[in-house]
C-alpha cells in the first residue's frame, strides 16, 4: 500500500480464510497471466480456470505453477468436474487433477442431474486429497431449488468436507442468489447468513452492485467470487472504503465534515 489512511478496513494477509477474492480466467494467455500476477497477486486469493477451458489452453501447466509462484491457488470450473462426472469418469478426472498439479477442486451440479448423496460422497472421499470447494445452484433456468434445500444442501455439503461452499450466481450475475435484474435475492441470501457462517461461505459476485451490496452486508472481509480479471483492483478498493461505492462505509459517524 502506497499510503495508509485512517478508518481503513484491516484485510487479513494471504493465505486467509476469509475476505477472499475468487477471479475467473476464462482463457488468459500466459503473457496476460504474467500481467495479472504481477498487479494483482496481493488481493487475489483463488484463480478459476472457468468452466471447461483447461481442457483447450495451451501452456496450461506452466500457467498452474505461474499462478502458485504468485502465491494464487488455481483450480478447474465445476462444470470441468460436471463434464467428467455425467460421463462417469471421476476417477479419469483425478489422473486429470494430478497430471496438473491441482491441490483444489470444485464439485458442482449446476447443469447435471447429480444425486446429493452421492454429490457428498464426492465430497467427502476427495476432500481426502484436496482442498474442495462445493458449489450450491443452478445454471439453468426453470430449475428452482428452494431456500430450505438452498440451506440444508450448503450444511451438508460443509459437513462432508467441503472447505467453502460456493453461492451460484453464474458470471452473468442474474443466476441462482440474484433475480433476472441482477439485485439480490434477499430472502435466500439473510436465509443463508442467519444458517451458517457467512466465512463459509464464497458469494459469486461478478457485478459490482453485487460486491458494494455484500460488502455493505457481511463487511470488507466477506468472500467474493466470479470476479472478473481487469476487476480485482476494483473491487479491492471497495473492500478500503476507495471508491465512492463504499467511500462513507468505514469512516466514524461522529466525523466533522464542515470544513
Amino acid at each position: 500500500m502506497n499510503f495508509s489512511l485512517p478508518h481503513m478496513p484491516e484485510r487479513p494477509a494471504k493465505p486467509r480464510e476469509k475476505g477472499l477474492t475468487m477471479v475467473m480466467d476464462k482463457g488468459l494467455s500466459l503473457r496476460e497471466a504474467e500481467d495479472l500476477c504481477d498487479i494483482s497477486a496481493p488481493y487475489c486469493d483463488l484463480i478459476k480456470l472457468g468452466f471447461g477451458t483447461s481442457v483447450i489452453t495451451n501452456r496450461l501447466l506452466d500457467k498452474i505453477r505461474l499462478y502458485k509462484s504468485a502465491g494464487l491457488t488455481p483450480y478447474f470450473g465445476g462444470t470441468l468436474f460436471e463434464a467428467f462426472a455425467v460421463r462417469e469418469m471421476i476417477d479419469e478426472y483425478r489422473r486429470y487433477l494430478d497430471e496438473f498439479e491441482m491441490e483444489m477442486v470444485e464439485v458442482s451440479d449446476g447443469v447435471m442431474d447429480l444425486d446429493h448423496e452421492l454429490k457428498c460422497r464426492y465430497i467427502a472421499e476427495l476432500s481426502k486429497n484436496y482442498t474442495v470447494l462445493s458449489e450450491v445452484g443452478t445454471k439453468l433456468k426453470g430449475k428452482e431449488i428452494s431456500n430450505d434445500k438452498w440451506i440444508s444442501f450448503m450444511k451438508t455439503e460443509l459437513e462432508a468436507g467441503a472447505w467453502k461452499v460456493i453461492a451460484e450466481a453464474r458470471e452473468s450475475g442474474n443466476m441462482g442468489i440474484y433475480n433476472d435484474d441482477g439485485s439480490a435475492n434477499f430472502e435466500l441470501i439473510l436465509g443463508i447468513k442467519k444458517a451458517l457462517n457467512p466465512d463459509d461461505i464464497l458469494w459469486e459476485a461478478p457485478l459490482k452492485n453485487q460486491q458494494v451490496w455484500f460488502i455493505k452486508l457481511l463487511g470488507s472481509n466477506v468472500n467474493l467470487g466470479n470476479i472478473a480479471t481487469n476487476e480485482i483492483i476494483p473491487l479491492e478498493t471497495l473492500r478500503l472504503g476507495l471508491r465512492g461505492d463504499t467511500l462513507l462505509t468505514f469512516i466514524p459517524c461522529k466525523h466533522n465534515w464542515d470544513i
